[in-house]
């Protein structure tokens, strides 16, 4: 049976493949917070004219990437202290309920070794000095813990604070004084797990949070 409301799948437009790109480059940090967006100068980089590069910047305002000044043009979005805290605030619930759920479902060795290799792959971005791939790891990390859980919500509640999660993570690079430190976190969490020790792994993350939370707007908790 026919749907009418039902279109054809077509290519992906111009302007898609421009908002997707900004989109990276804003959860990446290579676009931070508070960036100026040049509108000739994007134009030539993308090797496109202004009109879809105007539709994809448009596409992103809507998102809330973006946001216009009158008579100034278009910034990508700072992350207010209460925004982090709301962020954060999020996260924690959603990876707490992840982590009593995987410890509750018998699956902690599996889970654990899914996180290991991802420790180690930030590990090696660490000696490598890959700061890059070092956030992406971070991210990765939390990623595969509540995907572990089995929940399809958890997953699904947990992608829509992706973006706003890797600009957190992104600009916490620069909040470490090694960045050993992040890769000791990340590997007692998955220690913690392996040992089924929720009495340790729950604090663990709660501390985890809070620690960034203070890094990115010091001042700011999320128990307060």
């Amino acid at each position: 049976m026919a749907i009418a409301e039902i279109e054809p799948v077509s290519r992906e437009s111009t302007a898609a493949i421009i908002a997707r790109q900004l989109r990276e480059a804003i959860m990446s940090g290579s676009l931070p917070p508070g960036t100026q967006l040049a509108e000739t100068e994007l134009a030539g980089q993308f090797q496109v004219s202004r009109g879809p590069l105007r539709e994809a910047m448009q596409r992103l305002v809507s998102e809330g990437l973006l946001r216009s000044e009158r008579h100034r043009g278009l910034f990508v979005i700072d992350l207010e202290p209460e925004d982090i805290r709301d962020i954060y605030t999020a996260r924690l619930a959603i990876e707490r309920a992840a982590v009593i759920r995987i410890m509750t479902s018998g699956v902690q060795a599996k889970a654990a070794d899914r996180l290991d290799e991802v420790v180690a792959d930030m590990a090696a971005a660490t000696e490598a000095e890959d700061w890059d791939e070092v956030s992406a790891a971070d991210t990765r990390f939390h990623e595969v813990l509540v995907s572990a859980s089995g929940s399809k919500r958890l997953v699904r509640m947990s992608r829509t604070l992706l973006i706003e999660t890797r600009m957190c993570v992104s600009a916490l690079r620069l909040k470490y004084g090694k960045d050993e430190e992040r890769v000791t976190e990340h590997r007692l969490l998955a220690h913690a797990i392996r040992e089924g020790e929720d009495y340790r792994a729950l604090p663990m993350l709660e501390t985890h949070m809070e620690d960034a939370v203070q890094r990115l707007a010091p001042g700011t908790s999320l128990f307060s």
